[in-house]
């Protein structure tokens, strides 16, 4: 008897826009969108904490080869630093090691802020996912070892306060990719001589995403079983459902590379570049030059590439 292969998935592409609750890893989330879409490839850009809640972008299909468009994007975060403790973890999760008495005036964190605004060196959480020897800083300091990480350049642009409490201030900032909002917390703590960590983390915004675009678990289940539960579904029954509704939930892969020059072109073209070849641009308006551009067709992503002497020559293609 022949054995029967593994289901491969859907060949469906484009992004979900996930609003991930608090107590969900990137990972399961990542499983769980794959599964609700059956889906032949997924991953994610840019890990969120199980702690923090908000937006979590996972690439379907296709769109999988422009998470890094995204994961370099500009990112918002609205984040909640409660004075008095400083904790391992520099969130609620570690036990604290650092206490104090004193409490910040709105005036004294605002007076700080200039600090923590434009290109700055942070040092990264011992509870991080960055390699040190080849090992991450998370799993060394879960095995009891304090490790020396060194800082890095990153860039914030901005960092306002929300609301000011006598125990705790919110804050919202926009950051560049490897910022890391518990280190704000505990740096500023520091600073202001009270400690501080993190009690509250939303991610509102990866660029280019923004909070119209987001869609919950729940949307997406009531969307993937018509508003039945899934409990009672077996392998048969899966077969013969309709993806149309949870697929219309889907932002178009071409919403990641809004950072690039777009260049439309013919049907023709198209077929041309998916198998590999240059083309010319046409068009009074099409640029000439450009180090990264994106090529669509009815509004369809077609490849990303260069323009060189007035000719797209793709590096990456996509299925049509």
């Amino acid at each position: 008897m022949a054995r029967r292969g593994k289901k491969k998935g859907r060949p469906v592409s484009g992004w979900v826009v996930l609003d991930k609750p608090v107590g969900m890893g990137s990972t399961e989330a990542v499983s769980k969108i794959k599964w609700l879409f059956q889906a032949e490839k997924a991953g994610h850009a840019g890990t969120l904490d199980p702690l923090a809640s908000g937006m979590l972008p996972i690439a379907l299909g296709e769109a999988t080869k422009t998470v890094p468009y995204v994961q370099d994007g500009a990112k918002v975060y609205r984040f909640t630093v409660a004075w008095g403790e400083e904790r391992s973890t520099d969130d609620l999760e570690g036990p604290v090691t650092n206490s104090s008495d004193r409490r910040p005036a709105e005036a004294e964190v605002r007076a700080l802020l200039p600090k923590y605004t434009g290109v700055i060196m942070q040092t990264p959480p011992q509870f991080s996912a960055v390699k040190i020897a080849g090992e991450r800083a998370y799993d060394l300091a879960r095995d009891g070892e304090t490790v020396d990480i060194p800082a890095r350049e990153i860039e914030i642009g901005r960092l306002d306060i929300v609301e000011h409490g006598v125990d705790r201030t919110v804050f919202e900032v926009e950051c560049g990719k490897g910022t890391y909002v518990r280190s704000l917390a505990r740096d500023m703590g520091r600073d202001l001589g009270c400690f501080g960590h993190i009690s509250e983390l939303r991610r509102v915004e990866v660029e280019p995403f923004t909070a119209d675009d987001f869609v919950t678990v729940a949307e997406l289940e009531a969307a993937r079983f018509g508003g039945k539960t899934d409990e009672n579904s077996d392998e048969e029954a899966e077969v013969s459902v309709d993806f149309g509704a949870i697929d219309a939930l889907l932002v178009e892969t071409a919403a990641a590379l809004d950072c690039l020059p777009q260049v439309a072109v013919s049907d023709d073209a198209a077929t041309k570049i998916r198998l590999g070849n240059p083309v010319i641009i046409r068009g009074r308006d099409a640029p000439v030059e450009a180090e990264e551009a994106c090529a669509t067709a009815r509004g369809k992503l077609v490849a990303i590439g260069a323009i060189e002497q007035g000719m797209f020559k793709p590096k990456r293609v996509f299925a049509g």
